[in-house]
C-alpha cells in the first residue's frame, strides 16, 4: 500500500468483524475516538490500569552499544551547533543592515546640495552660512529669504560620519561570514544525520532480531491469544516506527529545538520590549494551529469512520461476488455503497471548510503582527532611539524563527510518541520469558524410549478461552507399539489430547506421562523429536518437497528421503513430476493436490524414524481413492511404532488395536470394535449415524455382488483439484476479513491458485502508463465553478508572500528618511497596509479550502461509485485472479480514489498558490532590479531542490525500505502462520537463522542510506547560506556602483528567497501528483474494462415461456487462472423440464464447474450449453440469472436481517412478509425464526455468523424458493451438516424440488438415490449414466462406489 494513504482496514479489528463501524447517531461527538483506536480500547478495557505506552523515552535505547551511544552523542553535539547558526546568522544580518542604512543616510545627506564632508563628518557648506549677514540690520529683506530650510542650516548638525564607510569591502567581510556559516551547517547537518541514523540502523536491526527469536520461542498458547496479522504488523509497521524514533527524529529535533532557544534568546537579549509585544501575540497563533489540529482529527476521524462503513460494504460484497452475481444483486449493492459514501463526502468538505478558515486565520493573525511589531519597533528605532534598524530586525527575526521551529519541531514529538507506543508491546514481549522454551537445554533425555503414554485426571482449557473446559479430568492408556484410535463428536477434546502429547500446551491439574516420566520434566527438543505427526490439512513450507521432507530431521540422506517416500506411497508421484524431488510446493503447498500433500507430510513424519506417530484426521480432507492410498501407506507405517488415530471415518478405524470414545472431555469408553458395538456407547451411535444412510444401498449391492470379489480400486484421477482450491478460496474469503490486516505474504494461500507457470509471481503490479490530467479533470467538469473560485482564492493567496516582502523592504527604506514626518507618514501607512493584507488572505485562504475540498469529495465519491459498480460488472473469472482478491479491491476502492484527488482539488489549489507566488516575485525583482535577480535565480533551482529533495527523501527511503523487507516479512509470516507444524518439527532455529540472514540487506541499504540522507540534508541546510552570501555582495557593488537604492537590496532577495521556498513546497506535492496519476490511471483501467459477460448489457434473448430445459453439448473448459488444467472435457448430458439430474464423481472432474457454466459465471471454450434449445452466450445474462435459485455448500448471507436475507433471492421487485414466510415454511425455517426473539428482525451477523451451519443452509434454500426459479442448483447442499440438520434440510429441499428442473452434486449417495438420472464423472466428462437401479446393473463406476460405501468427496 503507498505510504500515506489511509488504512481503514487497521480499524477491523481480528474476530470483531465489522462491527467497529457502527457508530449511533446519538453517541457524544467526542466518542469517534474511541473507534479511531480500536486495537488499544479492548486491551485497555482488559486493564484499565496500565497506559497504553509504558516505555519512557530513553528505554527505547536500551539495546545500544557503547558504539552506538558515542555516534548519538557526536550527532547530538552536532545537532546543537547546527540549530544555533539560524540565530548567529541573524545577528550578521543586522550588522548587514545597519551598515546599509548608515550609507543610505550619508548619501541622503550628501544629496543635500548644501552639504559636504569634511575630515569624515558631515558640515553645512562655508559659502551658504557667509552668504546671509543676519547681524546687518539694515537687510530687513534677508528676513524674507530666510525660511524654514535656512533655520534648519543654523542648527549644528548632529555628528554624522562620512566617507569611513567602504560598503563593498563591509560586503565582502559579511559575505565571508555567510560563507563560513553555510560550510560548518553542511559538515555538522551532514555528522548530525548521518550518525543518528547508522546507530538507528543498528539498534534496530538488533531489535528485529531479538524479537523474532523471541516469538519463535513463544508456547503455542501464546499464538493462541495474540493474531498472526497482528505479529507480522509489529515485525513490519511498529519496528519502523521505533526507528523513526530514534534515528534522524532526534537529531532534528534536537537541532530545531536549539534554534528556538537562541532565536528567543537573541531577543530577549537585543531588545526584550519588542520581544514582549510579538509574544504577546503569539498564543493567538497558537491557539488556532492547535484548534485546526485538533478538528481536523476529528473531522479526519468522522470521514474515515463513514467511509469505514461503506468500505464495509464493499468488502462484503467482494467477498460474496458469486452470491451477488447469481442474485441479480449488482444495481442494488451499487445504490447500498453510495448512500454510505455520502457523509464521507460531507465531512471531507467540512474538514476543507474548516483547514480553509483555521489556515486564513492565522496568515491574517501573522499579517497583524508584522504590522504591530513594525509599528512598535519603529516608535522604539525613531522615537526613543532605543534600537538601531538592525536591532529591530534582528529581535523581529528572532522571535518568528524560534516560533516557526518550536512549530516544525512538534511533529518530531508525535514520531517519539508513536515510536514508544510501539516499543511497549515489543519491548515487553522480548522481556517475557515463555512459559514452555523450546530452546531450553533443561530436562531428562532416556535413553531409551518404549513408548507408553499415559494421561492421568488430565484437566484442561484453552488460555484463549478460559471458561471452556475442554479435557476435564480424562485418563487414558496408551500401550507401546499399539495403535490406538480416539473418537467422538468434534469438540470431545481429541485433537487436544494429542497437542498435550507434543507438549504445546501444559495441563492445568494431572499430568501425562511417557514411560511413566512426566513429560515436562523432559527436554522439550528431544521429546518432540520422538514424535511424528500428520494433521488433517498439512502444511508444507514453500521450498522443494526434497527439503519439505528434510525438515523432519536434520541431516537426512537422500537415501532416506527415497526410502520414507517409498513407504508413505509418495515415491511415484514424485517422480512422474518433471523436477523430481526439486518440485517447488507452492506457498502453502499449493501446487498440490490433497492426497499428495498428505503423503509428502506422511514422509516427513516418517524420516523423523519416530518412536511416537500421531495421526490427526491423516485422510478426512481426501477423496476415497487418494484416501485408500493413503490409509495404506499409514497401515505399513504404524507396525511397531506407538501410534494414536483421531478419525471420523469408521473405515480407518476398524482395525485399531484399541478404540477409545470420548466425550465433554473425559475418555468414557474402550475397546476393540466389536466390543464397543456391543456396550451401545457412543461409539455405537456414532457407527450407526454413519452407515445407516449407506446401509440399504450396501445390502443391496451385496446381494448383487457375486462372490466376495475384491472390487479393484476405482480409477478416476483426479483433474486437478479445482474443488480444493475452491474451497480454499472460499475458506480465503472468510479469511479476506483477515488479509484486510494481514501484510499480503500471510495468506498467500489464495495463490496458490495460480498455476506455477501462469502468472511469475513478480509482476504483481502491472506497470500502467499515468492517466493524462486532462480525463481526470474530465470527470470533475461539473464542479468547474467551484475550481475557478478556488484558483481566483489561490491566485490571491500566492501573491501574498511577495507582498510581504515589498512591505518589509519599504519599512527598512522609512528608516533612512530624515525627516521624522514623513518617516512617520510611511510607516503607518504600511502598518495599515499589512492589516490589509491580512483579512484579504483569510477570506481567500477560507475560499480556496472549501472549493477545492467540495470538488475532490465530489470527485472521489463519484469516481468510488463508479469503480464499485464497474468491479460488480466483471465476470466471475476477473475475481479469480489473486490481484482482484477483496481485499485488495476494497483497499484500491479506498486509497485509489481519494489519491486521485491528489491531481484535482486542493492540490491544484497549491500549484496556482505556488506558480502566482513565483511568479509575482520574479516579475517584480526584475523590475526593480534585473541584475541582482539574474544572480539569484542562478540559485533558486538549489533552492528548490532543497525543499523538493528534503520532502521525497523522507517517501523515497520509506519505499525502499519496504522493499528490502519484504523476503525477511514472507520468511516471518510462513513461520509464524505454522508455528504449530514449526513446533512439532523443532525446527524454530532454522527459520530464526534464515530471517537473520535477510536481514542483512536491509541493514546495508540503511547504513547507505545514512550517509546520502545526511550529505542531502546537509546541501539543504546550507543552500541559503550561500545564496544569501552571494548576492549581498553583488548587492553591495550595485549600490555603491550603480546608486541602486539598498530596500531594493532586500526587496528582491526576500522575494526570490521566499519563493523559493514556494517552489520547494510544490515540488513536494510531486510525488502526491504521480501518486494520484498513478492512480487515476489504475481507476481507468477498471472502468474501460470490458467484461467479457456483462450483467449491465440489456443484448440477448429474453422469452416468455421458459421451461428449464437443459443440455450440454461437447463443452470443453479450463479456468482463466489455471489454463493448464483442462476441466471439462466434451461433457455431453441433458435434462428435461421438471426432472432432477444428479452429478457424481471424485473432487476436481467438473461437477460444479458445470453448474457455474450454467449460471454463466464463465462460459465454455469449446462446445455450447443450451437453454430451452438456445445457446447460452446468446441469452441476456440477468434474465437467465433471474430463472435460477441456488444453494451451494457454503451459503453466504449478508450482514443484515433474516428477513432481508430472504428477499435478496429477488433484487427485482419489492417482496412483501408474506411471501418471505411462506418462502420460510417451505425451507422448514419458519418455526426456528419464531423461536428467536426478534423473529425475523434477527441479525445473522457478518457472514451469517450468529447461525449454525443447519439454520444458514435453510435460509439459503429459502432465498433461493423466493425467486421461484424454474431452475434449481444443489451443490453439496447437505454435505456440511451433522446428520440431524441434514434430514430437516433434506426434507426442504426435497420439497424445493417439486415441479423444477433441478441439478443436484452431492457426495452422500443416499441423497442421490432418487434422482431421474445420475450421471457419473470423471475427468471433466460423463463416464455413465441412468437411473439408480441401471446404474447398479451395470456394475461399473457408480457401482463400485456404492459398494466401497464411502461418502464420494
Amino acid at each position: 500500500m503507498p505510504t500515506g494513504s489511509v488504512k481503514l482496514q487497521s480499524i477491523k479489528k481480528l474476530g470483531q468483524e465489522n462491527y467497529s463501524y457502527e457508530v449511533s447517531d446519538e453517541e457524544p461527538a467526542g466518542s469517534y475516538m474511541t473507534m479511531a483506536n480500536s486495537k488499544e480500547n479492548d486491551k485497555a478495557q482488559a486493564n484499565k490500569a496500565q497506559p497504553a505506552i509504558r516505555v519512557g523515552f530513553f528505554q527505547l535505547f536500551r539495546f545500544a552499544t557503547c558504539r552506538d551511544r558515542l555516534m548519538m552523542v557526536v550527532g547530538g553535539v552536532c545537532a546543537l551547533l547546527h540549530g544555533s547558526a539560524q540565530p548567529l546568522m541573524l545577528l550578521v544580518f543586522g550588522l548587514l543592515t545597519d551598515t546599509f542604512i548608515e550609507y543610505d543616510i550619508e548619501l541622503n545627506e550628501l544629496s543635500d546640495d548644501r552639504k559636504e564632508c569634511v575630515n569624515n563628518t558631515i558640515q553645512w557648506k562655508r559659502n551658504y552660512t557667509a552668504s546671509y549677514d543676519l547681524a546687518d540690520p539694515s537687510n530687513l529683506t534677508g528676513w524674507g529669504l530666510i525660511n524654514n530650510s535656512t533655520f534648519e542650516m543654523l542648527v549644528p548638525l548632529k555628528h554624522r560620519q562620512c566617507g569611513l564607510l567602504n560598503i563593498e569591502y563591509e560586503m565582502t567581510l559579511f559575505a565571508f561570514y555567510y560563507t563560513g556559516i553555510g560550510a560548518a551547517v553542511f559538515l555538522l547537518g551532514y555528522f548530525q544525520i548521518s550518525l543518528w541514523v547508522t546507530s538507528a540502523a543498528r539498534q534496530v536491526q538488533l531489535i528485529r532480531k531479538m524479537y523474532f527469536s523471541k516469538v519463535m520461542r513463544m508456547e503455542i498458547g501464546w499464538f493462541d491469544c495474540t493474531s498472526v496479522g497482528e505479529l507480522n504488523t509489529r515485525l513490519s509497521d511498529d519496528i519502523n516506527k521505533i526507528n523513526d524514533a530514534i534515528a534522524d527524529q532526534v537529531a532534528i529535533f534536537v537541532q530545531r529545538f536549539t534554534t528556538f532557544v537562541c532565536g528567543f534568546c537573541v531577543g530577549f537579549v537585543k531588545g526584550w520590549k519588542l520581544t514582549l509585544v510579538i509574544i504577546a501575540a503569539s498564543p493567538l497563533i497558537g491557539v488556532g494551529a492547535g484548534l485546526m489540529a485538533l478538528f481536523v482529527a476529528k473531522l479526519t476521524g468522522m470521514e474515515l469512520q463513514a467511509y469505514a462503513k461503506a468500505g464495509a460494504v464493499a468488502d462484503e460484497v467482494l467477498t460474496s461476488i458469486r452470491t451477488v452475481a447469481a442474485f441479480g444483486g449488482e444495481k442494488k449493492e451499487v445504490q447500498r455503497y453510495d448512500r454510505n459514501l455520502v457523509s464521507a463526502q460531507r465531512w471531507g468538505i467540512r474538514k476543507g471548510l474548516i483547514m480553509g478558515f483555521f489556515t486564513g486565520y492565522i496568515w491574517m493573525i501573522i499579517f497583524l503582527c508584522y504590522g504591530l511589531a513594525f509599528w512598535y519597533g519603529s516608535t522604539l528605532v525613531v522615537d526613543s532611539e532605543e534600537y538601531t534598524p538592525g536591532t529591530l530586525l534582528q529581535v523581529f527575526f528572532g522571535v518568528l524563527i524560534a516560533a516557526m521551529n518550536l512549530g516544525q519541531a512538534s511533529p518530531c514529538l508525535e514520531a517519539f510518541a508513536a515510536g514508544r507506543g510501539a516499543a511497549t508491546i515489543i519491548f515487553e514481549t522480548i522481556d517475557r520469558e515463555p512459559e514452555i522454551d523450546c530452546f531450553s537445554e533443561a530436562g531428562y533425555k532416556l535413553d531409551k524410549v518404549k513408548g507408553d503414554i499415559e494421561f492421568h485426571n488430565v484437566t484442561f482449557h484453552y488460555p484463549s478461552r478460559p471458561e471452556v473446559k475442554i479435557l476435564d479430568q480424562l485418563s487414558v492408556a496408551v500401550k507401546s507399539g499399539e495403535t490406538t484410535a480416539f473418537v467422538g463428536p468434534s469438540g470431545a477434546g481429541k485433537s487436544t489430547a494429542i497437542q498435550l502429547i507434543q507438549r504445546f500446551y501444559d495441563p492445568k491439574e494431572g499430568m501425562v506421562t511417557l514411560d511413566g516420566h512426566d513429560i515436562r520434566g523432559l527436554n522439550i527438543q528431544w521429546l518432540r523429536s520422538l514424535i511424528g505427526i500428520v494433521e488433517q490439512e498439512p502444511v508444507l513450507f514453500a521450498t522443494t518437497i526434497a527439503e519439505n521432507i528434510r525438515y523432519g530431521r536434520p541431516g537426512v540422506t537422500m537415501e532416506d528421503i527415497i526410502t520414507a517416500t517409498k513407504e508413505a506411497n509418495a515415491y511415484n508421484f514424485i517422480m512422474d513430476l518433471p523436477q523430481k524431488f526439486d518440485t517447488l510446493v507452492g506457498e502453502g503447498g499449493g501446487q498440490m493436490s490433497g492426497g499428495q500433500k498428505q503423503r509428502i507430510a506422511i514422509a516427513r513424519a516418517l524420516v523423523r524414524n519416530p518412536r511416537i506417530l500421531l495421526l490427526d484426521m491423516a485422510t478426512s480432507a481426501l477423496d476415497n481413492e487418494s484416501e485408500a492410498i493413503v490409509q495404506e501407506a499409514l497401515d505399513k507405517v504404524r507396525l511397531g511404532r506407538t501410534t494414536i488415530s483421531i478419525a471420523h471415518r469408521l473405515s480407518t478405524i476398524k482395525n485399531a488395536d484399541v478404540i477409545v470414545g470420548f466425550e465433554h472431555g473425559r475418555a468414557v469408553e474402550r475397546g476393540k470394535h466389536n466390543e464397543l458395538l456391543e456396550r451401545k456407547g457412543v461409539y455405537f451411535t456414532l457407527v450407526t449415524l454413519q452407515s445407516q444412510g449407506d446401509k440399504a444401498l450396501n445390502e443391496k449391492a451385496r446381494q448383487m455382488a457375486d462372490s466376495h470379489e475384491e472390487p479393484e480400486k476405482l480409477n478416476l484421477s483426479r483433474a486437478g483439484s479445482y474443488r480444493a482450491s475452491l474451497r480454499a478460496s472460499i475458506r480465503q474469503r472468510s479469511r479476506s476479513q483477515l488479509s484486510n490486516l494481514v501484510p499480503e505474504s500471510a495468506y498467500a494461500v489464495s495463490q496458490a491458485d495460480k498455476s506455477k507457470n501462469a502468472i511469475p509471481d513478480d509482476e504483481d503490479e502491472e506497470p500502467v502508463e499515468p492517466a493524462p490530467v486532462a480525463r481526470i479533470l474530465k470527470y470533475n467538469t461539473p464542479e468547474w465553478p467551484y475550481m475557478l473560485f478556488g484558483s481566483i482564492g489561490a491566485a490571491i493567496n500566492g501573491g501574498v508572500n511577495p507582498v510581504y516582502s515589498l512591505l518589509f523592504s519599504q519599512i527598512l527604506a522609512t528608516f533612512s528618511i530624515t525627516d521624522p514626518e514623513a518617516q512617520r507618514r510611511e510607516i503607518n501607512g504600511i502598518c495599515v497596509f499589512f492589516v490589509l493584507v491580512g483579512v484579504v488572505s483569510f477570506f481567500t485562504q477560507m475560499l480556496q479550502g472549501y472549493a477545492f475540498s467540495k470538488s475532490g469529495e465530489l470527485l472521489t465519491r463519484r469516481l468510488r461509485r463508479l469503480g464499485f459498480h464497474a468491479m460488480l460488472g466483471q465476470e466471475i473469472g476477473w475475481f479469480d485472479d489473486h490481484r482482484n482478491s477483496p481485499g485488495a479491491l476494497t483497499t484500491r476502492l479506498a486509497t485509489d480514489a481519494s489519491q486521485v484527488q491528489g491531481a484535482t482539488g486542493s492540490q491544484i489549489g497549491m500549484i496556482v498558490n505556488s506558480l502566482t507566488n513565483i511568479g509575482v516575485a520574479v516579475i517584480m525583482s526584475f523590475y526593480f532590479s534585473w541584475k541582482l535577480t539574474m544572480l539569484i535565480l542562478c540559485f533558486l533551482p538549489f533552492i528548490a531542490l532543497s525543499g523538493g529533495f528534503q520532502a521525497s527523501m523522507l517517501t523515497g527511503f520509506a519505499k525502499q525500505d519496504k522493499q528490502a523487507m519484504e523476503t525477511a516479512g514472507r520468511i516471518s509470516g510462513e513461520a509464524l502462520n505454522n508455528i504449530r507444524t514449526i513446533a512439532g518439527l523443532g525446527k524454530e532455529r532454522n527459520f530464526v537463522q534464515m530471517y537473520e540472514a535477510q536481514l542483512d540487506a536491509p541493514y546495508h541499504a540503511a547504513l547507505k542510506k545514512a550517509n546520502v540522507y545526511g550529505a542531502c540534508y546537509g546541501f539543504a541546510q546550507c543552500v541559503v547560506f550561500l545564496t544569501n552570501s552571494a548576492s549581498y555582495r553583488f548587492g553591495g557593488y550595485l549600490v555603491r556602483q550603480e546608486g541602486l537604492h539598498f530596500s531594493l537590496v532586500f526587496r528582491v532577495i526576500s522575494a526570490i528567497v521566499t519563493s523559493g521556498t514556494a517552489l520547494g513546497r510544490a515540488s513536494s506535492y510531486t510525488p502526491d501528483y504521480a501518486k494520484a496519476k498513478i492512480s487515476a490511471a489504475r481507476f481507468f483501467q477498471l472502468l474501460d474494462r470490458v467484461p467479457q459477460i456483462s450483467i449491465y448489457s440489456d443484448k440477448g434473448d429474453k422469452w416468455d415461456n421458459f421451461q428449464g430445459n437443459i443440455e450440454f453439448i461437447d463443452c470443453n473448459f479450463t479456468y482463466p487462472t489455471r489454463p493448464d488444467i483442462q476441466v471439462l472435457n466434451g461433457l455431453n448430458v441433458s435434462v428435461k423440464p421438471g426432472q432432477t439430474l444428479a452429478f457424481v464423481g471424485s473432487s476436481g472432474c467438473g461437477k460444479s464447474t458445470s453448474v457455474q457454466l450454467l449460471e454463466r459465471f464463465y462460459d465454455p471454450d469449446q462446445g455450447k450449453v443450451l437453454i430451452d434449445g438456445r445457446e447460452s452466450t446468446r441469452v441476456n445474462v440477468s434474465f437467465l440469472r433471474s430463472k435460477i435459485g441456488i444453494v451451494s455448500q457454503e451459503p453466504i448471507l449478508f450482514d443484515c436481517s433474516i428477513a432481508e436475507n430472504i428477499k435478496y433471492g429477488d433484487n427485482s421487485r419489492d417482496i412483501g412478509m408474506n411471501e418471505v414466510i411462506s418462502a420460510a415454511k417451505k425451507a422448514q425455517l419458519h418455526d426456528f425464526v419464531m423461536a428467536l426473539p426478534e423473529k425475523y428482525d434477527t441479525n445473522v451477523g457478518a457472514q451469517g455468523s450468529q447461525l449454525s451451519r443447519g439454520q444458514k443452509q435453510r435460509i439459503a434454500i429459502a432465498r433461493a424458493i423466493i425467486r421461484d426459479p424454474k431452475i434449481l442448483l444443489l451443490d453439496e447442499a447437505t454435505s456440511a451438516l451433522d446428520t440431524e440438520s441434514e434430514k430437516t434440510v433434506q426434507e426442504a429441499l426435497d420439497k424445493a424440488r417439486e415441479g423444477r428442473t433441478c441439478i443436484v452434486i452431492a457426495h452422500r449417495l443416499s441423497t442421490i438415490q432418487n434422482s431421474d438420472i445420475i450421471a457419473v464423472m470423471s475427468r471433466g466428462f460423463v463416464i455413465e449414466k441412468g437411473t439408480h437401479d441401471q446404474l447398479m446393473a451395470l456394475k461399473e463406476a457408480y457401482y463400485k462406489l456404492v459398494t466401497t460405501g464411502a461418502p464420494i468427496s
